[in-house]
């Protein structure tokens, strides 16, 4: 599954036909038909393959999040103790996603991708305590915005990650404007909690923003991931797992926003 050798070559860089561009010829859009690790591009073939196993981590790990979450939801000491320890978790959630997105050169594939379950599986506590919060005892209206967020979010996700797949047009031009609206909405956010917490219509504005720009950076990671336009890691299998952590990030966010949306501003 990954190489033991970090020292030996990519598996994927096998040795290119004399004469022919790195690469291959460009496609429509100006965008590359070959994989780009490290600065080199890689066969057109692989492609798939990178994009294959940047989702089955995605879904492993989503999975892994769907049973932590139930788990603290169906156990209130379980509750009590993430509810305690809810902003640490949150900072702990924090520095594992920059440990394998930029320490993954140095720790190997297989450590990072050990870290995105840890992750996922925190990411699954803190959930499981914010759907208890909105769901409470078990509140039919509370339980159905849950069920609509989960629901609208695979869609939305759905529908974006396939646009991403399949468009001819470059979608590079937007990363940058999506990046600077991901941290207005951060701020927007920090705003929200210290001076308009109990608004919720700028809850519902927020959350609105949110699946906008998610739903831009689905597509666009999508994209980045088909075309491996991943230039800081070394090898496919290191591609695979920052490419499984963006995913379940965009995921996740998704179903965040969709549930400022559907929850109506939260419960009291």
């Amino acid at each position: 599954m990954f190489d033991r050798d970090r020292n030996q070559p990519d598996r994927y860089q096998g040795p290119k036909p004399a004469g022919q561009p790195v690469g291959g010829a460009p496609t429509q859009g100006g965008i590359t038909g070959g994989v780009v690790i490290n600065g080199q591009r890689v066969g057109i073939n692989q492609r798939e393959g990178l994009l294959t196993m940047s989702f089955v981590w995605m879904f492993a790990a989503l999975l892994l999040s769907a049973f932590a979450a139930y788990f603290v939801y169906s156990n209130p000491s379980i509750q009590t103790f993430v509810v305690k320890w809810y902003f640490a978790l949150i900072i702990g959630e924090l520095g594992l996603v920059l440990a394998i997105s930029f320490g993954i050169n140095k720790i190997g594939a297989l450590p990072a991708l050990a870290l995105l379950f840890v992750y996922a599986l925190l990411t699954g506590l803190t959930i499981g305590a914010l759907v208890q919060a909105y769901v409470g005892k078990g509140d039919p209206t509370a339980m159905a915005a849950v069920a609509s967020s989960f629901v609208g979010a695979s869609a939305v996700f759905g529908g974006a990650a396939l646009y991403g797949f399949a468009t001819k047009r470059d979608l590079t031009g937007i990363g940058g404007i999506l990046f600077m609206g991901l941290i207005g909405l951060i701020a927007m956010s920090f705003v929200q909690v210290f001076f308009f917490s109990g608004n919720s219509t700028f809850n519902l504005v927020i959350g609105a923003v949110g699946v906008l720009i998610f739903t831009g950076l689905t597509a666009y990671h999508v994209q980045a991931l088909k075309n491996g336009k991943l230039s800081r890691v070394q090898n496919a299998q290191s591609a695979s797992v920052v490419g499984a952590l963006v995913l379940y990030l965009d995921f996740i966010n998704l179903f965040l926003m969709m549930l400022r949306i559907f929850g109506g501003g939260g419960r009291s």
